[in-house]
C-alpha cells in the first residue's frame, strides 16, 4: 500500500514515516509538506536507510503524485502563539486544514482511499473531514485518543513497574480537557488493575493527570510530541494494512451505534481494518464512565458550533 503523510517535513510526520519505515510492511511512502525542499531531505535522509530496515519506495512529492494514495495520513498544523487562546488556534488549524482537503479534491484521489487525521483539534477535522469529503464515513478517522492510551499505559507500567505491553488501559472520549480514564476494563496480563491493592483512587488519580497533561509537559521538555506519536500513527496504519481488525480508540464519525452518542467524531472501542471503521463497540462502561464520555461528546459539539 502507498502513505502519503501530508506535512510530513514537520516533527510529527518525520517521525510517523521513521515508524512505518521500521516497520516494514507499508510498500511506498510519500512526504509532502509545504516545504518542499525539508520534505526532500526527509525523504531522502530516511531513504539512505532502506538498505537497513526496509525495501520500501520512499520519496517527497506534491498533491498529483498523491493520486493513487491508499492512506493518506494528515500531519499538517500550526503551534500555538503566545497568548492565543485556544479557540483562535483551533480556527487557524481549521483553514490550513479545509486548504488541504481542497487540495486533495483539486488533485483527486482513488476511490476507496483512507483519510487518517492526526492535526489537532484532531476530533474537530475529523468530523469536518467525514462532512467535506465525498467518501464513506468508515474511511475518514482520526488518532483520536490512542496517544493519550499508550501514555496511559507507559506510565501505569512506569507506576507500578509492570511490563508496558502487558497493561491494557483505555483513555476515551476527546483528545483534549474531556478525555476519560477507562478504569472498569483496565488489565495487566488478563488481571483486573483494580485489583492491585496499591493502584488505590489517589494513584488512579495521579496517573491520570500526569496522563492529561503529558503533551504540555513534552512541549515544555523538547518542544512537541515524535516518538510515541510515530509509533501510534504506525500503529493504526499497520491495522489497516494488514486488515487485522482491531480494537482501537481512534475517533472517528459517531452515528447512536456506541453509546447513544451521535453527529460528532470522537474515541470510542472502534473496530480498524483494511476499509478504516468497521464498526463501534459498545463495551459495558461503570456508570461514572458513561457520563463522562456523554459529557466529553458535548464539550465538543459546542466547540464544533463555534468554528462552523
Amino acid at each position: 500500500m502507498k502513505v502519503t503523510i501530508i506535512g510530513g517535513g514537520g516533527r510529527v510526520g518525520v517521525n510517523a514515516a521513521f515508524a512505518l519505515q521500521c516497520g516494514g510492511i507499508v510498500a511506498e511512502m510519500q512526504l509532502l509538506d509545504a516545504n518542499t525542499e525539508l520534505a526532500g531531505g526527509e525523504a531522502l535522509d530516511l531513504l539512505h536507510g532502506a538498505s537497513s530496515l526496509a525495501d520500501q519506495r520512499i520519496y517527497a512529492g506534491d498533491y498529483q503524485r498523491a493520486r493513487d494514495t491508499d492512506i493518506f495520513v494528515i500531519t499538517a498544523g500550526l503551534r500555538r502563539k503566545p497568548d492565543e487562546s485556544r479557540l483562535d488556534l483551533i480556527n487557524r488549524n481549521v483553514a490550513l486544514f479545509q486548504q488541504i482537503l481542497d487540495d486533495i479534491r483539486a488533485a483527486g484521489h482513488k476511490e476507496g482511499a483512507r483519510f487518517f487525521i492526526v492535526s489537532n483539534p484532531v476530533d474537530i477535522l475529523t468530523e469536518m473531514a467525514t462532512e467535506a469529503l465525498a467518501v464513506p464515513a468508515r474511511q475518514v478517522f482520526g488518532l483520536g485518543t490512542m496517544l493519550d492510551t499508550a501514555r496511559f499505559r507507559s506510565l501505569i507500567a512506569q507506576e507500578l513497574n509492570l511490563a508496558p505491553t502487558q497493561v491494557k488501559a483505555l483513555i476515551l472520549g476527546e483528545h483534549g480537557d474531556s478525555m476519560l480514564p477507562v478504569w472498569s476494563s483496565a488489565t495487566v496480563g488478563g488481571f483486573p488493575l483494580t485489583g492491585l491493592p496499591q493502584l488505590n483512587p489517589s494513584l488512579q488519580k495521579k496517573l491520570f493527570e500526569r496522563t492529561k497533561s503529558s503533551g504540555a509537559e513534552v512541549i515544555r521538555r523538547k518542544g512537541g510530541a515524535g516518538w510515541a506519536v510515530g509509533a501510534t500513527i504506525a500503529e493504526v496504519v499497520h491495522a489497516v494494512v494488514l486488515d487485522s481488525r482491531r480494537l482501537l480508540p481512534v475517533s472517528s464519525h459517531q452515528a447512536g451505534k456506541a453509546y447513544g452518542i451521535r453527529d460528532i467524531s470522537l474515541s470510542v472501542p472502534t473496530v480498524v481494518g483494511r476499509e478504516g471503521v468497521h464498526e463501534h463497540v459498545e463495551i459495558d462502561l461503570w456508570p461514572k464512565e458513561k457520563q463522562a464520555l456523554a459529557a466529553s461528546a458535548r464539550a465538543l459539539k459546542e466547540t464544533l458550533a463555534k468554528v462552523r
